[in-house]
């Protein structure tokens, strides 16, 4: 009888032993299935993003070409050095037969720069910011330069140079991708934690180079490229939200988050503040959740949210400064 016994033991052991093991194979292939859709919908992700980058660097030449080019004034970072070497080629009485070397001088430019994204980087920034910088590179060199500024006023020609060179970086930023120079080192310094923007990045470095160019062209010229560098500036940080941060406040009646918070936390990869509370005037429980993240992130989180509880209450409000351990995100 002790022998059957354990027989049977064993036997039982054995069959709970296989069932285990299929429920393990069960969930895992449930898990790779996951995976697996979550993977594609990454990749569409991404493949979504070269339009905006390709309207982006189309954005940027347009600008660069039909405004500022026609001014004799000069950009910044990069390709601020890019046209000064097309300059001193051109006084050199190296012309190209006329054709457009600036975007060129720019991509080789890039290449070291590029280099270090590689090996700092996410692989998908890098491959769209090497797109990027071809793009701009074909752009600038395809699309004419007319004879004359589009517009009489001087000033106006810079501004408006500005504002549209910049808002072409940004959605390329905004892309997940740099247009290259400054950018890229910018977007190394936010990737590391630093507590800086592209566009401040790039205007320190603008005031260098025109400081360099003041020895060696006429003061109009380097202050109305400087009026186009602000400007750029100014618009670089408005498109990139990526750079602003923004606190947002959640309040829900939902008696279990807890779903919710392992959502916003996993997906977003931020912290959340909860608080317990009551209404006033109906005295039913709620809770309160304070939110840091940036404001390319606020609609992300806002879908997370009506996932749970469509009645949520949520206030976004801008932050103009942030002290502490606050992660920016390139992309």
């Amino acid at each position: 009888m002790g022998k059957k016994k354990t027989r049977s033991n064993a036997k039982m052991k054995n069959a709970q032993a296989e069932n285990k093991t299929v429920r393990e194979l069960v969930i895992t292939e449930e898990e790779k299935i996951k995976e697996n859709d979550t993977g594609r919908k990454a990749v569409r992700k991404e493949i979504y993003t070269f339009p905006v980058i390709l309207a982006g660097a189309l954005v940027y030449s347009f600008g660069l070409n039909l405004f500022l080019r026609p001014l004799d004034l000069y950009s910044g970072g990069m390709m601020g050095f890019a046209q000064l070497i097309q300059e001193f080629l051109r006084r050199a009485g190296i012309t190209f037969d006329g054709f457009n070397v600036s975007g060129v001088i720019y991509y080789l430019m890039n290449v070291p720069a590029i280099v270090i994204a590689i090996r700092t980087m996410r692989r998908r920034f890098t491959v769209k910011t090497l797109f990027a910088v071809t793009s701009i590179t074909v752009l600038l060199s395809v699309i004419p330069i007319p004879s004359a500024p589009v517009l009489d006023d001087r000033i106006t020609n810079a501004i408006i140079a500005g504002l549209i060179c910049g808002t072409g970086s940004g959605l390329i930023l905004w892309g997940g991708a740099c247009d290259g120079g400054m950018n890229i080192i910018g977007m190394l310094l936010i990737a590391k934690k630093r507590k800086v923007s592209v566009g401040n990045i790039g205007l320190v470095t603008n005031i260098v180079l025109y400081s360099i160019m003041l020895f060696l062209f006429d003061p109009a010229t380097v202050i109305y490229s400087l009026i186009y560098s602000v400007f750029n500036s100014i618009a670089v940080d408005r498109i990139h939200t990526q750079n602003i941060a923004s606190q947002v406040m959640v309040i829900t009646k939902l008696k279990d988050t807890k779903d919710m918070e392992v959502d916003v936390m996993g997906k977003l990869n931020r912290g959340m503040t909860e608080i317990d509370a009551s209404g006033l005037f109906t005295g039913e429980n709620v809770k309160i959740f304070i939110i840091f993240v940036s404001k390319f992130e606020v609609n992300k989180l806002r879908r997370i949210i009506k996932t749970y509880d469509e009645d949520a209450f949520m206030v976004e409000t801008p932050v103009t400064r942030i002290d502490g351990n606050f992660e920016k995100k390139v992309a």
